[in-house]
């Protein structure tokens, strides 16, 4: 059993959860600070549902949009019962807009707010491992509770959170969206290289390296040259960024020769020796 501290930040909170995978890590999370979480189906237990809200400080949610609403539980109703209640309602596209009622799931979500087109390789997409999406939702709304909660110190009044798991993706797609606004670009998948080329997951022996293309890049060509490996890199033209990264795929090429002749532990204990951001492949192994 989860032993809470007293001094967590939620600590005398109490959190009713009506949640499925959508918001499950939002309710963990709570938890985790110190609140008070009571799990409940309010179709089987209107009454009692209730009964809870009255002294509830938090209620999350997961159902369709409007389905409250139908059992007479929306957050107009509710709040007549507890002023102060802070309700979140994830979904996956909202409460309001064309695509309300339409039906989805983590992998729409991450296609259709975006993450799809930048993840995978040229020819397919590739979806994040998990349920990336709902996880990035439960954050947000983790964030807007805690700021309701605050807002509630100064008012003494409860309020309503929406939260559309699509939109959640598409406020995390980073770099994408100034590029397009400032830039004009339209950013594309790019396998395993970094979008401005600062890095890229290279193939070795016995697996994988993530390496730092530009990143001390004399030392770099150097440690290469000393094993007869760098080609033409050695040249002084390749020490600008700028004629590297137009000659991204030619670079590509003769660093992908010299990890092939090393095991990715080697090169992460050199790369780390050197405190080169460098680092292998790791993968899940029983035992």
């Amino acid at each position: 059993m989860y032993e809470k501290p007293e001094d967590t930040i939620l600590a005398g909170y109490s959190v009713l959860d009506l949640t499925d995978a959508k918001g499950s890590l939002c309710v963990r999370l709570l938890a985790c600070m110190g609140a008070e979480v009571v799990r409940i189906n309010p179709e089987n237990e209107p009454g009692y549902f209730r009964n809870l809200i009255k002294n509830a400080d938090i209620l999350i949610e997961t159902f369709r949009p409007g389905y409250l609403v139908s059992l007479g539980l929306g957050y107009a109703a509710l709040s007549k019962l507890n002023p102060r209640l802070i309700m979140a309602s994830i979904t996956h596209f909202g409460q309001s807009g064309p695509y309300k009622d339409f039906k989805s799931s983590e992998l729409i979500d991450q296609a259709l707010g975006g993450w799809l087109s930048v993840t995978g390789g040229a020819e397919a997409p590739l979806k994040l491992f998990g349920n990336q999406s709902y996880n990035t939702a439960s954050l947000f709304a983790v964030n807007g509770i805690l700021l309701a909660l605050r807002q509630r110190h100064a008012t003494g009044k409860g309020q309503y959170l929406d939260i559309s798991i699509m939109e959640c993706v598409v406020a995390t797609l980073d770099y994408v969206l100034p590029r397009y606004f400032y830039e004009g670009i339209v950013s594309r998948r790019r396998g395993s290289l970094h979008w401005n080329n600062a890095f890229r997951v290279f193939p070795c022996k016995d697996g994988y390296i993530l390496l730092s293309i530009h990143h001390q890049w004399e030392t770099l060509v150097e440690l290469m040259a000393s094993e007869g490996m760098a080609g033409d890199l050695i040249n002084e033209k390749w020490r600008d960024r700028e004629e590297r990264d137009r000659n991204i795929e030619h670079v590509i090429t003769i660093i992908k020769k010299w990890t092939l002749s090393h095991q990715a532990g080697e090169l992460e204990e050199k790369g780390q020796l050197m405190h080169f951001p460098w680092a292998a492949v790791k993968a899940a192994k029983n035992g």
